[in-house]
């Protein structure tokens, strides 16, 4: 096949229009995705950076998520352990009552009453459960913050009535339903017990809330730092590859009017061949 030859003007005109089309193509991909760095080929060194930025950013927010779910689970203990601390002062009052009953019979009914609110602890102790984990079970939550492994080990207890010390005891161990004499001193003996037993219960769950209550605290510190750090590494890795639309936009519109020009120039020169070729007509 023949060559086609062009005039230097001409080859000049294409090369630089060639060129033009080429950084159009890259100012519509920065225009079209709002980076100036999509791929290693860009700027390795800026990619390879800002894809670390973000990698990282991803495992906190992976952190972060069980840190939310840790703050859950710990949240669901306090709360619990509000409800059966409200449950002890109600078994507390019958107590109370109990120590002036006017009968065995009248102790026994605040018994079986003191009996029913004590299995209610059980119910809410075990229903403290979040995600598997069931801190009033004595269960261990272990909270890792980042990739290094720095981790928090929260222990639960056990908040079970048995676990508070407060003994079930026999049906007579405030009174006889049959029974309409006062109560007995041996029965008072085991009605202050009982208090006795409650009071010490209250000053556990009231210990073991102020520890979760630090745990908690030390959680969310974490993950209030763990939201700053996954925006920091997000704002750096966009600094890195972003684009600025602005600049990228009047890049468009001047290489858009060089490209006009390139093709009249282009034109004008393949006129100018024309205008020589007709000398020889």
């Amino acid at each position: 096949m023949a060559t086609i030859s062009l005039t230097a003007q001409m080859t000049t005109n294409l090369l630089s229009l060639q060129n033009t089309a080429k950084l159009m193509g890259i100012t519509q991909e920065r225009l079209a995705t709002g980076k100036k760095v999509n791929s290693a080929i860009d700027d390795p060194v800026a990619y390879f950076d800002a894809d670390a930025h973000y990698q990282l950013a991803s495992d906190y927010a992976t952190f972060k998520n069980g840190m939310s779910e840790a703050v859950q689970t710990i949240k669901t203990a306090t709360d619990t352990i509000e409800s059966i601390k409200n449950l002890l002062n109600q078994m507390k009052s019958l107590a109370t009552s109990a120590k002036s009953a006017a009968s065995q019979a009248d102790a026994k009914n605040l018994w079986d009453q003191f009996g029913i609110i004590r299995a209610q602890v059980d119910h809410l102790a075990d229903d403290a459960m979040y995600k598997g984990v069931n801190l009033l079970q004595s269960d261990t939550l272990n909270v890792v913050f980042n990739t290094k492994g720095d981790d928090l080990e929260v222990k639960g207890f056990n908040a079970h009535a048995s676990g508070l010390s407060i003994a079930s005891g026999s049906a007579s161990m405030w009174g006889a339903s049959s029974t309409s004499g006062a109560v007995a001193a041996s029965q008072l003996a085991n009605i202050s017990a009982a208090i006795a037993a409650i009071d010490d219960a209250i000053s556990t769950l009231r210990s073991q809330a102020k520890t979760l209550a630090s745990n908690l605290s030390i959680v969310t510190t974490r993950q209030d730092f763990t939201d700053k750090m996954i925006a920091i590494l997000k704002v750096g890795g966009d600094n890195l590859t972003l684009a600025d639309m602005n600049e990228e936009g009047a890049n468009m519109l001047m290489l858009q009017t060089r490209q006009a020009l390139g093709i009249q120039s282009l034109s004008m020169a393949s006129q100018s061949a024309q205008q020589v070729l007709s000398l020889f007509r």
